[in-house]
């Protein structure tokens, strides 16, 4: 059986800095932290996965400039550097610029550099890789018509595709029908749906949204409140654990990761969205992305701890 994870995505430098409040427009702030350190969806959620236990493949480009060693030094600690990172000499290595108050909200401006320069061409040589893996996941912040290319191989292999529709774009309507999971956030399930999912109701007519164009699973990630979950006959909504929010801007990608993980390791979707909603749990009472990724052993213990369960509901669609 196949078993492994390839993800599809961008890596970025975070260049991070902590205020008691988030400016307003024209409004300049004394910050009190600053950090510099690897980031980027693709990335952070390679890291996810890697401390959840899987074995993962990493595809991203980055530059040849100061802050390509970033990148290096981070996936070789992670076991992600390989072949298919890929050194672009003519595009910097993308940075965003992240802003964290006191009580972990956060503004970002993503400047995505080489890893927006990645080309169908490119997935050349990634095609084997993608093609042998039992999940693929991927995300919205790298070149669109790459990530349609690696869904259209990871769906001719009969490989389960994760897409994390972030940032929210447009996709394809024909591509929907090739995602197994589909993992947007309140903001990004608005843009795609056009339906606000501050309650269940909301949840669920953005979900019949996404089935009715073919995806097979749909996952909402909802903040504070935790995660909706439905797999067209089911659903269930998971309350996110209480904890001491530090910085939140790596949840998402903790949750992608982490859940890729679990699905590989042969977990329903279920008992993977529980998985992963801890690790999402875990990573926002530290400050950063990448470094903020919890390791399986701490997700499993806070699990036992918590000792929440799915409670599963019938979907009348």
């Amino acid at each position: 059986m196949k078993q492994s994870v390839f993800i599809l995505g961008s890596f970025v430098v975070d260049l991070t800095a902590k205020a008691a409040w988030l400016p307003t427009e024209g409004e300049t702030i004394k910050g009190n932290y600053f950090k510099i350190g690897p980031g980027g969806k693709g990335a952070n959620q390679a890291v996810a996965a890697v401390r959840a236990g899987a074995d993962v493949q990493l595809m991203t480009k980055i530059g040849q400039d100061l802050f390509s060693p970033v990148a290096i030094d981070s996936f070789t600690q992670e076991s992600l550097m390989s072949n298919l990172v890929l050194i672009d000499k003519n595009n910097p290595t993308g940075i965003a610029l992240i802003m964290v108050s006191e009580d972990g909200a956060n503004q970002i401006l993503v400047v995505p550099g080489a890893s927006a320069c990645i080309t169908e061409d490119d997935l050349l040589c990634a095609k084997q890789a993608i093609s042998t893996s039992r999940i693929f996941l991927t995300q919205l912040e790298v070149n669109i018509d790459a990530v349609e290319k690696a869904i259209d191989v990871a769906y001719t292999n009969q490989v389960e595709v994760i897409l994390n529709p972030a940032p929210a774009q447009p996709v394809r309507d024909d591509l929907y029908n090739k995602i197994d999971y589909i993992t947007p956030n309140e903001t990004e399930t608005k843009l795609l749906t056009g339906y606000d999912v501050a309650d269940l109701d909301g949840c669920h007519l953005a979900a019949k949204y996404f089935f009715d164009r073919g995806v097979k699973n749909v996952l909402i990630t909802l903040g504070g409140l935790g995660v909706y979950v439905n797999n067209r006959e089911m659903f269930s909504l998971i309350p996110a654990m209480s904890v001491h929010v530090v910085d939140t801007t790596g949840a998402g990608d903790a949750f992608n990761g982490a859940f890729a993980a679990s699905l590989d390791a042969g977990e329903d979707v279920f008992a993977a969205a529980l998985f992963a909603n801890v690790a999402a749990g875990l990573s926002v009472q530290s400050f950063g992305t990448a470094p903020a990724m919890p390791y399986r052993r701490d997700i499993v213990k806070a699990l036992k701890e918590w000792n929440v369960r799915p409670d599963l509901q019938v979907f009348n669609s």
